[in-house]
């Protein structure tokens, strides 16, 4: 059978591929091991965190799928950060995994032009030694396509490690994809090798909560998808509980080295630096005398526990010993054994800003065969990969989104031009304008292009040009209007608690103030008190960066600038100081005519462009003075 796009692998990246294709008009196969893991949170019982709040909200912005099944599956929601700036704020909601599930498997079965399909794939069909055309399946089918989208999780030759025992699976219990990886290779892409884990679970019956410190979800929580109705998102919210390793856990474990895969050589892969296992944290931080661990109810009926934190890979009758020294879990019953997995990958640097293969047409890559981690970054992956099949199809410029526009740009151009060889996590500190990408304003910068491909309604876009207009207009009012220090305002500065004002100051400084909140605002702009709290909410946090903003906007102007110079065909990179000869080896080879297209190629970073640029700068300098004389 004859399809536009089929999607390989039915995982977070899957899902948001095949929707995002099937919505524009494509017809699409979505083909999955299982169909009833669809969806699947194969480790943690969550959506979103630092950084990653970010990922799903700009996801959700351009029309995803994942803020919309977590507000309807989310059972705690919480602001990470919140006694900071929105900017490094990050959305996070504990999600009722079975609720998860099954959610986006009837939002997959019902999409118009998308199909459902179990089965292995086992190959891709290649035509002109670089072309895929489709693929085959473990069940002899064929199937043709214009565009295939591997998206294929830790199934490419998935092999779990508990202690000394390990088999191969893609997910625990489940089969792994064995051939694939094989093919890539074949094909000339560098494939390698890494790991993740995850966890015990425990019998919610056999915990001592009484012990432990209760966390719960926010008084007034806040949902993910913007085109949730916030006015009657009401969630009934269920606690986690914290506790913490101690001496004698760490004792268990380090008397357990020599059986722990991760450091027998039995496992090969490289594993999560921000998120290592327990064993991993107990031996290279062997001072600390505890580690903290979150215990996460997996579904509402709050009956299994995740153990946030004691990701491991050791034998079974040491994750019994370990977990029973832990308070609250003296008698805790394990339902299900941690796990380390090791898969293959694609170097993600094989890859374009589409996430279309350089050496294979037609192929795409999204999720964790680029080496990165999280349902965050692989769905964030998936949509982009959808969408940019799309439009290939239709011979439409592709979507690539810039660094200053979102973090889904940071996420990919980190990937396709720097590479890494551990798993990838979003971080805000990779987003050099995170000041402009918070999670509160990624409908303004990114909706448009979602109606634009016909992933957001008019009615969303119209919500989207009303909440820009609105908050577009209070901050030029505020820009303008200077407070005087007259009586009136010295008498109104006092009775709500503000500091008074020796000389005049615009309104938008004064409401930019760290302790101005809804009710401060109210007093000093009366004009504004009949918009709903969210969007005054979002005028003070314009207003709270609106100086930082006009500067990040000025770098981003001098970039776009930049980018758009001219390099002379003639132009010689080698002896530039600062560039490696990687870098320069490789500028030498493409000879990009201008820094925007140097900045698309694979190991080229922002500071070897400046580099450039200020040689360029330099030689035209020479050249006019010489022309001078």
């Amino acid at each position: 059978m004859d399809y536009d796009v089929i999607v390989v692998g039915g995982g977070h990246a899957g899902i948001e591929a095949s929707l995002a294709s099937a919505r524009m008009g494509k017809k699409t196969l979505l083909i999955t091991m299982l169909v009833e893991q669809i969806g699947a949170a194969s480790c943690n019982p969550a959506v979103g965190g630092l950084a990653k709040g970010h990922l799903v909200r700009e996801l959700d912005a351009i029309g995803g799928e994942m803020g919309l099944c977590t507000d309807y599956a989310g059972i705690q929601f919480r602001i990470l950060n919140a006694s900071k700036g929105a900017a490094v704020q990050g959305s996070r909601a504990q999600i009722d995994m079975d609720k998860y599930r099954t959610y986006m498997r009837k939002v997959c079965h019902n999409t118009p032009n998308l199909e459902v399909y179990q089965d292995e794939v086992t190959a891709l069909l290649v035509k002109n030694e670089n072309e895929v055309y489709g693929v085959k399946t473990k069940l002899t089918e064929q199937f043709t396509a214009k565009k295939v989208i591997l998206t294929t999780g830790t199934f490419m030759r998935g092999l779990v490690h508990i202690g000394e025992n390990k088999y191969e699976a893609g997910r625990a219990w489940e089969l792994p994809s064995t051939t694939l990886s094989s093919q890539l290779k074949e094909l000339g892409l560098r494939v390698g090798r890494l790991k993740t884990g995850t966890p015990s679970r425990i019998d919610a019956n056999s915990i001592d909560f009484s012990v432990m410190d209760m966390h719960g979800g926010d008084v007034n929580p806040a949902p993910f998808s913007f085109r949730t109705d916030k006015s009657k998102f009401s969630p009934t919210q269920y606690p986690c509980y914290i506790t913490y390793t101690n001496l004698k856990t760490h004792e268990t474990i380090s008397s357990n080295f020599y059986r722990a895969p991760l450091f027998t050589g039995q496992i090969e892969g490289l594993g999560p630096r921000y998120c290592p296992s327990i064993e991993d944290k107990v031996n290279r931080f062997s001072e600390r005398d505890r580690h903290q661990l979150f215990l996460e109810p997996q579904t509402e009926m709050c009956t299994e526990y995740y153990i946030n934190g004691l990701s491991t890979s050791l034998p079974i009758d040491v994750q019994k010993e370990m977990i029973h020294s832990i308070k609250g879990l003296e008698n805790a019953k394990i339902i299900r054994y941690g796990y380390a997995i090791e898969y293959d990958y694609v170097d993600p640097t094989e890859l374009k800003h589409t996430l279309e293969t350089k050496k294979v047409k037609n192929l795409y890559h999204a999720g964790q065969i680029n080496a990165t981690t999280g349902y965050e970054e692989a769905a964030s992956q998936g949509l982009m990969a959808g969408i940019n099949a799309a439009l290939a199809i239709d011979e439409k410029e592709p979507f690539i989104l810039r660094r200053d526009e979102a973090y889904l740009g940071v996420l990919i151009d980190d990937l396709v031009t720097k590479g890494t060889n551990e798993p990838y996590r979003m971080f805000t500190s990779r987003a050099e304008y995170r000041l402009l990408l918070r999670e509160e304003n990624a409908d303004l910068r990114l909706s448009q292009y979602g109606h634009e491909f016909g992933l957001i309604d008019d009615d969303t876009m119209a919500k989207v040009e009303n909440k820009r207009k609105v908050l577009a207009d209070a901050i030029e009012f505020m820009a303008n209007e200077w407070v005087t220090s007259k009586k009136e305002t010295l008498e109104l500065l006092e009775s709500i608690g503000e500091e008074k004002i020796n000389d005049k100051v615009l309104l938008v400084d004064l409401i930019g103030r760290n302790s101005i909140d809804i009710a401060k605002l109210d007093k000093l702009v009366p004009s504004l008190s009949s918009l709903d709290d969210y969007l005054k909410e979002q005028i003070i946090i314009e207003a709270k960066y609106y100086r930082y903003i006009q500067k990040q906007q000025k770098q981003i102007e001098k970039m776009k600038k930049m980018l758009k110079t001219t390099i002379p065909n003639e132009f010689s990179y080698k002896g530039l100081p600062g560039l490696s000869n990687e870098v320069i080896e490789k500028l030498e080879k493409h000879r990009p005519p201008t820094l925007f297209n140097a900045s698309l190629i694979s190991g080229i970073t922002p500071a070897a462009l400046d580099i450039i640029h200020l040689n360029l700068n330099l030689l035209s300098k020479t050249l006019k003075n010489e022309n001078g004389h």
